[in-house]
């Protein structure tokens, strides 16, 4: 099992991974959403420049964020300051998105994006369309250190639904997904590779990376301590954001946790001070940073549990073999950026160290 980090893309996140990197941990993937955190290639960059073995990667990038050649272009800049580390995760989009106002990108445009960034990585020529336009493009130094095509960038894809997850088969090199138990990665990861075989792709070398909240208890400790709340409220306070955007998926929830999701949506957001087509600013406000005041009430032991991998280290440990046998690769462990340096070590010493 290899083990990575999940952040916000933080300019100065360079001085945790240095640390990172001699605890264990093999990669670090940053989100990409300019309404909320430092631009996501230059976090990379100082990345790459003061680290040596740790592999960089977005996670993800958005389609409509950038386009695809400017994608490309970015990435082979991160694999020229650090070959072989430079990783390009895309899909849709969550907060990239949703923090404009705006749904996730069509799956036919996420499937173009990575056509033309694969082309280009490749060193080919490919077809790029801007409207009804048509032009061939390529990039026209790729030896002379202005970027780096040399080492293969693989591009893992971000896929949930049955056809995203078919979309990561048929074009990534990888499939990642936030996390989930055992038997929903196991038939995910079934579908991810059928799609690959129908398309007549080995997925041999096909990798899986699954993002996961963990915070290990100490003995004695219980859900609901101010400690486990301080680490997992950022990022279980994102499922409710991620709910509320997709209000029907709430539908699927057993009815404990329907019923506080409903309470969240109609007691919190519904009570916000601004206007309707406002209101998307301030339920995203914080989202994976810090807890909203107001919020915390709907973070209970059980949303907790449901939405993080919260438990002993035995247990915590057990769990990842568990998917390590369905065929996961890699869990990368989501971490705010604040107090990121004493989560890491814990995360390292407790986890990493021991597995």
């Amino acid at each position: 099992m290899k083990f990575g980090l999940n952040l916000p893309a933080r300019i100065d996140s360079w001085k945790d991974m240095t640390v990172a990197e001699d605890l264990g941990f093999t990669s670090v993937w940053f989100y990409d959403s300019q309404m909320l955190y430092s631009d996501i290639y230059a976090t990379m960059t100082l990345v790459a420049e003061h680290t040596k073995r740790i592999k960089i990667g977005t996670g993800i990038a958005v389609p409509s964020n950038r386009i695809a050649p400017v994608t490309a272009h970015s990435i082979a800049t991160i694999a020229e300051l650090a070959p072989g580390r430079a990783m390009l995760g895309i899909g849709t989009g969550f907060t990239g998105r949703y923090m404009m106002g705006l749904p996730p990108v069509k799956l036919d445009d996420l499937r173009e994006h990575v056509r033309i960034c694969r082309a280009l990585l490749r060193g080919e020529e490919v077809l790029y369309r801007e409207g009804k336009r048509e032009r061939w493009i390529r990039f026209m130094h790729p030896d002379r250190g202005y970027i780096n095509i040399k080492e293969s960038i693989p591009i893992i894809i971000a896929a949930q639904g049955p056809r995203a997850l078919e979309v990561a088969g048929e074009t990534g090199d990888g499939w990642m997904a936030p996390a989930s138990d055992v038997l929903a990665f196991r038939q995910n990861l079934d579908a991810v590779k059928s799609a690959a075989q129908r398309e007549g792709r080995n997925t041999e070398n096909f990798s899986t990376t699954m993002f996961a909240a963990a915070c290990v208890l100490k003995p004695g400790e219980s859900l609901a301590s101010a400690r486990v709340l301080n680490q997992m409220g950022p990022m279980a306070a994102v499922a409710l954001h991620a709910l509320w955007e997709a209000s029907p998926v709430a539908a699927q929830l057993p009815s404990s946790l329907r019923s506080i999701y409903e309470k969240y949506r109609d007691e919190y957001v519904g009570e916000l001070d601004v206007p309707a087509d406002r209101r998307y600013l301030k339920v995203h406000e914080g989202h994976t940073i810090y807890v909203k005041p107001g919020e915390e009430r709907f973070l209970t032991p059980e949303v907790i549990a449901a939405f993080s991998l919260t438990a002993p280290r035995e247990r915590i440990i057990e769990r990842i073999r568990e998917l390590e046998t369905a065929g996961l690769d890699e869990i990368a462990f989501c971490i705010p950026n604040d107090g990121a340096r004493e989560r890491i070590e814990e995360l390292g010493q407790e986890i990493v160290s021991r597995y």
